[in-house]
């Protein structure tokens, strides 16, 4: 048994984007953090002075030999397939990954007394909006299968509580954004998606031009609406979320955004400001599924969980992204 002096957490999908930033800022708030990754799509670079163990979170054998390793005093999730349009495609991965993954992890920690866990939603599970900004009580009706193995999750966790006393927080994301202040830490898919790296790809040089995806949208400017969110303001809220589990909150649930949409130009127009790169834009059809605006009300988790951004502007969001951006630009050349 290696039981740290620290209180222990452990972070699922720790070596990814999101989770990478996590493990880091449990290890600055004097937690011990356990990674657990299969590194198929996270890096092993990203991961700090962190304790790491290789497999996958849907073995439950090797989920019960790491648990009862460390005996964490929860469990962080965020190990998933996120590509909307790949679920479309492979919906069975998304079922597999998302949904039963996560059922055998839950299942193992139930074996071995851990009882308090926090997972990565996501604003997918509500579909196309009827009201905007968007409240926790909106109607969850995704339109693809990645919002709904998120939904899946969330369900199964109102059942593992009332039957099980497995107390959960689920905290659905916005679109998560930017990197570590210092520019030590960022975002690295393969393939990119998101907006803010690809357009800052273009401003280093490794791309030729961003596609604005619809001009024609129902919007101040015609390009679609989002509501971003610094990924440290998330990483934030999820030590919050630890906080309260640990006071003995009930499970609940809480959107996480800064409830100030910006469109496409806006975020093309704050890039520009950031980098002094033209960034050209070559239109393209509309995806079909993009809502026009998606925004947040995260009034609740500013309420109950005295949650405030830190990093709420666009313009500093983009600058720490340009600064991790900067760096991988460097080491391809």
């Amino acid at each position: 048994m290696s039981v740290s002096p620290l209180p222990c957490v452990l972070v699922a999908g720790g070596a990814g984007y999101i989770g990478s930033h996590m493990a880091r800022m449990l290890l600055e708030s004097g937690f011990h953090a356990v990674v657990v990754d299969n590194l198929t799509t996270g890096h092993e670079q990203a991961l700090c002075e962190t304790t790491f163990r290789q497999g996958d979170i849907g073995d439950r054998a090797f989920m019960r030999e790491v648990l009862r390793e460390f005996e964490p005093q929860c469990v962080m999730h965020f190990a998933a397939a996120s590509l909307v349009g790949e679920s479309v495609a492979e919906p069975a991965k998304y079922w597999r990954n998302n949904f039963v993954q996560t059922l055998n992890l839950l299942d193992a920690m139930l074996e071995c007394g851990v009882r308090q866990f926090i997972f990565s939603s996501t604003a997918a599970v509500y579909g196309n909006p009827v009201e905007v900004p968007i409240t926790e009580q909106h109607p969850q009706l995704p339109i693809n299968p990645y919002g709904n193995s998120k939904l899946a999750v969330e369900r199964a966790l109102q059942d593992y509580d009332r039957a099980y006393g497995l107390r959960s927080i689920t905290l659905r994301y916005f679109n998560a954004a930017g990197a570590h202040p210092d520019g030590t830490l960022g975002e690295r898919h393969e393939p990119e998606t998101h907006l803010i790296p690809l357009v800052l790809q273009v401003a280093s040089g490794r791309r030729p031009e961003i596609a604005r995806f619809g001009s024609d949208f129902p919007t101040r400017d015609g390009s679609c609406i989002r509501d971003y969110i610094h990924v440290q303001d998330l990483c934030t809220a999820h030590l919050l979320a630890l906080r309260k589990l640990a006071d003995g909150a009930p499970t609940n649930v809480y959107n996480l955004g800064n409830g100030n949409g910006h469109s496409v130009n806006e975020v093309i127009a704050a890039a520009r400001e950031v980098t002094g790169h033209p960034i050209p834009v070559r239109d393209a059809p509309r995806r079909p599924g993009d809502p026009p605006v998606l925004v947040a009300d995260a009034r609740r988790a500013r309420d109950e969980l005295a949650w405030v951004p830190a990093y709420p502007d666009i313009a500093t969001i983009i600058a720490h992204a340009w600064l991790w951006e900067q760096k991988l630009a460097g080491q391809r050349r």
